[in-house]
């Protein structure tokens, strides 16, 4: 049975065994981060970290966008009082984390995205480990349309993600693109129709979910520490975790069925 957590109405938190769905709920202002949805999806975070037995994290928007990003409504109140919004604050306390929160979680995220991806909130999408699209989705980097660079970890996911020259295409131009494009360029991993997305992303969940935690967390681990590191570095690490693995009662299970299955 499912349980169903909500923080703040802007967030919402479904744990189904050990799968977790994380939705933002904001769908009038197309799933826009204000200072209420951060703190909301802190919370929903801080009840996945405290759940055990948890296998798999997939986060999805409500409504016709995954996320806009930043409330522009937001900052203009700001302006609007007199005032000026430190953005550097803001990417120091409430968006960097997020970022590195997701990066550092022992188990996978997916991310599904239908509808638009805007801004900060396509740099979510790609942070996630995994990410799947709608075919009609639209993935738009479009920070220098408001008068600013990439955040939200854009300057290094995109590049790695796409290349240089697409990288510098896609945040100057700021055109946007299909999810099929997506695809094709390597910024997903998977475009699905959209009546597909989520039940393809809770298929994905299901199949992570029955592999073995410890190997789907040395893999994330592994994967994610080598795109910061030196070949030589990655060769140490992965040195260390398939001693480890090399271990674990799921390792030592598959290698003498394999084997007594082959000589069957």
């Amino acid at each position: 049975m499912a349980t169903v957590v909500d923080a703040n109405a802007r967030a919402r938190l479904s744990i189904e065994g050990p799968v977790a769905r994380l939705t933002l709920v904001r769908h009038a202002q197309m799933n826009a981060f204000d200072g209420a949805m951060h703190e909301a999806v802190r919370a929903q975070l801080d009840a996945v970290e405290a759940t055990k037995d948890l296998r798999v994290l997939v986060l999805s928007g409500e409504g016709r966008a995954f996320s806009t990003g930043q409330d522009l409504g937001e900052r203009a109140g700001v302006f609007e009082a007199g005032g000026q919004p430190d953005l550097g604050e803001s990417l120091e306390t409430l968006y960097n984390p997020l970022v590195r929160r997701i990066s550092a979680l022992p188990i996978p995220v997916i991310a599904a995205v239908g509808g638009v991806a805007f801004g900060a909130g396509a740099a979510l999408a790609i942070a996630c480990d995994i990410t799947l699209a709608a075919k009609s989705a639209r993935f738009q980097f479009g920070f220098v349309n408001v008068g600013l660079g990439p955040d939200c970890g854009t300057s290094w996911t995109l590049s790695r993600l796409v290349g240089p020259q697409r990288a510098m295409d896609l945040a100057l131009s700021a055109r946007p693109i299909n999810g099929l494009e997506a695809e094709r360029i390597g910024l997903v991993a998977r475009c699905v129709d959209d009546d597909q997305l989520m039940s393809e992303a809770s298929a994905l969940a299901a199949r992570l979910a029955a592999l073995s935690a410890p190997a789907v967390r040395a893999i994330k681990q592994g994967l994610r520490s080598a795109t910061m590191s030196s070949l030589d570095a990655a060769l140490d690490a992965e040195r260390d975790a398939q001693r480890l693995l090399g271990q674990t009662a799921e390792y030592r299970d598959a290698v003498l069925g394999f084997v007594k299955r082959s000589r069957a």
